[in-house]
């Protein structure tokens, strides 16, 4: 039986609406190339740009994808300059064409940056505020890029302004609680798909996740394909969703 949750393509696969993506792998792929790890990076996104396009293509309405978590921060401070100015060029250069272009619009990725944006450098900071206006009105795909995010501090963070609101504990419940999250409004993940071997949350999307379908790909994330997404699609299709019942 079909889930009512999932949307039908022409040749019969259910696609789901929101997938949340651990790009995962880059710096390994990197170095079985015996290339510089910022080069692994720099291919990661360019298949993230890529990632997007197949999703729009088959229907998926949105995508969350693991850009920088809270815990990458203690990496060295080359490799974090390299991803911050990673994250900002490739943002403008991508994302901001969409404004004043009916083009570009149409083409419809809205990005959404979630996470501890306070901690991150002005640039970047202005270069996510200009994005975010000039994607607003697309509706092809919504995309959550989680740039200095964590599922721990984003639940925590939901917590102190649920305090800060005023809001009785008798008022507090599931629902509630989700429209403090940082991604408040948004349906909760169908499919989480990790490249890169590992078999883990990371602590990403915590509260989020509690009944996605999980995939993992023995793929490093430069390696991932087209045909790997489709894959993971088939495997989705495959799975009877109970949300416990």
């Amino acid at each position: 039986m079909n889930d009512p949750d999932k949307k039908q393509t022409s040749n019969g696969v259910n696609i789901p609406n929101h997938i949340v993506l651990f790009p995962d792998g880059n710096r390994r792929w990197a170095k079985q190339k015996g290339l510089n790890t910022l080069e692994g990076h720099k291919k990661g996104y360019e298949n993230l740009l890529d990632f997007c396009d197949w999703c729009k293509k088959r229907g998926v309405k949105v995508g969350t994808a693991f850009g920088f978590s809270t815990e990458n921060w203690n990496r060295t401070k080359e490799e974090v300059d390299y991803l911050m100015d990673l994250l900002e060029n490739g943002l403008i250069k991508n994302f901001e064409k969409y404004k004043g272009s009916e083009k570009y619009r149409q083409e419809g990725v809205r990005v959404k940056v979630i996470g501890q944006k306070e901690k991150l450098p002005k640039s970047l900071r202005e270069a996510i505020e200009r994005v975010e206006l000039a994607t607003k009105e697309n509706d092809k795909l919504f995309l959550n890029l989680a740039i200095s995010y964590g599922g721990k501090w984003d639940i925590l963070n939901a917590v102190k302004k649920i305090i800060q609101s005023g809001v009785s504990p008798e008022e507090v419940n599931e629902k509630l609680f989700e429209n403090y999250l940082s991604t408040a409004g948004l349906p909760a993940p169908d499919l989480i798909i990790r490249a890169g071997g590992e078999m883990r949350m990371s602590n990403f999307v915590l509260w989020q996740a509690a009944y996605s379908e999980l995939y993992f790909s023995p793929k490093m994330w430069p390696d991932f394909t087209e045909e790997d997404l489709d894959e993971a699609l088939v495997e989705f299709d495959k799975r009877s969703r109970r949300f416990g019942k």
